[in-house]
C-alpha cells in the first residue's frame, strides 16, 4: 500500500456546495475511499492509499466543475460520482451534466443524472419508438415528458398525447363516483403532475383546451391514427398483449412514441400476460425501436429508495434462481423415479 498526499485548490464560494451541509458529502467521500480530506482556506488536502486518493480527487474535481456551472450539488450526484469512480469511469458525471433537455416553469434544469438515463434520452432523440423499462424512481416518465414538451415547443410535433391503462386489468371504472373524467383523473395524476412542473398549469390548460395536449386512458386510443404527435404510454406493464398491439399500431407519420413500464409492479390479474413483456420479445431487433433498461443505479429519488429497489432486485433474483433450481430438480426426479 502506497501512501499519497495531494492538494487541490477549490474556490471558497463552491466549497459548501461541494462538501454539503455540515460536511455531509465530505464525510461520505472519506468513508467511500478511506481517505482523509482537510480544507484549509480553499486548499484541500486528500491523503490515504494512492489509488483511493486519485479517485477521491477525481470526484472532487467533477463536483467542483458542476458547481462552477451553477448547479446545486445533491446527494445523488455525490453517490453516483463515487460509484462511477469505483468502476474507473472518472468523467461520467460531467458527460451527463452537459446534456440539458429543458427547464421547468420554475427555472430548474431538467437533465439526465445517470449514464442509464443519458442512454435513454439519446435513444428517444434517435429512434421512433423507445421502451423505457426499469424500477420506480428512474425518471422514465419524467424524462419522456420533458422530451415531449421540448419537441412540442420546438414545433417538431403538433401535439402531445399521454396515455396509460386507467385502472389495473380491465379498466372497470363504472363503480367510481362522478363523470368519466372524474373516474380516470386519479389514474392519470402522475402525468398531470409532470406536465404542471415542466410546462406550468396555465400553459398546460391553454394547450389542453385547444386539443394540443391530450391525457386519456389507453382504451381511448382504439380506432385512432396518431400523426405528427409525441405519444407516451405510461405504466405499460399493466397492458394486455392485445392492448399493446392496438396502441403500437395507432402510430402515424411524423410521430414519436415512448413506452414506459416496470415489470416488477404489475397490477394484472394473476396469471395474465403483460403486453410489455410480449412486446420486448416480439419487437427486439427491429430497426428504429430501442429498449432501454434502467436499474436501481439509475434511481434519482431519495437515496433510501435506491436501496429499497436494489434490495427487491436482489430478492427477486434469488427467488428466480430458487424456482429454476426447484424446477430442474423436479424434472430430474420425474425422469428417474424411485423404485
Amino acid at each position: 500500500m502506497t501512501f499519497k498526499e495531494e492538494f487541490l485548490h477549490l474556490e471558497a464560494v463552491h466549497i459548501r456546495n461541494i462538501f454539503g451541509e455540515f460536511d455531509s458529502y465530505l464525510k461520505k467521500l472519506e468513508r467511500a475511499f478511506s481517505v482523509d480530506i482537510v480544507d484549509r482556506d480553499g486548499s484541500v488536502r486528500v491523503s490515504g492509499n494512492e489509488p483511493m486518493v486519485d479517485k477521491a480527487i477525481s470526484v472532487l474535481r467533477q463536483l467542483y466543475e458542476i458547481s462552477r456551472r451553477g448547479n446545486q450539488i445533491q446527494e445523488q450526484n455525490v453517490d453516483y460520482a463515487i460509484a462511477m469512480s469505483m468502476e474507473d469511469r472518472q468523467d461520467a458525471l460531467l458527460s451527463i451534466e452537459e446534456d440539458l433537455i429543458c427547464h421547468t416553469v420554475n427555472g430548474k434544469p431538467v437533465k439526465p443524472r445517470t449514464l442509464g438515463q443519458k442512454a435513454y434520452v439519446d435513444a428517444i432523440r434517435e429512434k421512433m419508438i423507445v421502451f423505457g423499462l426499469g424500477p420506480a424512481g428512474t425518471g422514465k416518465t419524467y424524462l419522456a415528458m420533458a422530451m415531449a414538451i421540448t419537441a412540442f415547443k420546438a414545433n417538431e410535433v403538433e401535439r402531445i398525447i399521454l396515455t396509460r391503462p386507467a385502472i389495473e386489468a380491465g379498466e372497470k371504472l363504472g363503480f367510481l363516483p362522478g363523470d368519466l373524467q372524474s373516474k380516470v383523473d386519479p389514474y392519470l395524476r402522475p402525468l398531470y403532475d409532470a406536465l404542471y412542473q415542466i410546462m406550468g398549469v396555465e400553459s398546460f390548460q391553454k394547450n389542453m383546451e385547444k386539443g394540443l395536449i391530450e391525457v386519456a386512458p389507453l382504451a381511448y386510443m382504439r380506432g385512432r391514427t396518431l400523426d405528427n404527435a409525441y405519444i407516451i404510454l405510461d405504466e405499460a406493464q399493466n397492458t394486455t398483449p392485445a392492448q399493446m398491439k392496438m396502441f403500437l399500431t395507432r402510430i402515424g407519420f411524423g410521430s414519436k412514441v415512448v413506452v414506459t413500464g416496470d415489470a416488477s409492479q404489475k397490477d394484472l390479474a394473476p396469471g395474465a400476460v403483460s403486453g410489455l413483456d410480449v412486446a420486448a420479445k416480439v419487437l427486439a431487433g427491429i430497426e428504429d425501436i430501442a429498449f432501454c433498461r434502467l436499474t436501481s443505479r439509475d434511481v434519482v429519488r431519495h437515496p433510501l429508495v435506491q436501496k429499497i429497489v436494489k434490495a427487491y432486485e436482489d430478492y427477486e433474483s434469488r427467488e428466480a434462481y430458487r424456482q429454476s433450481r426447484d424446477q430442474k430438480r423436479t424434472k430430474i426426479r420425474g425422469k428417474n423415479p424411485k423404485r
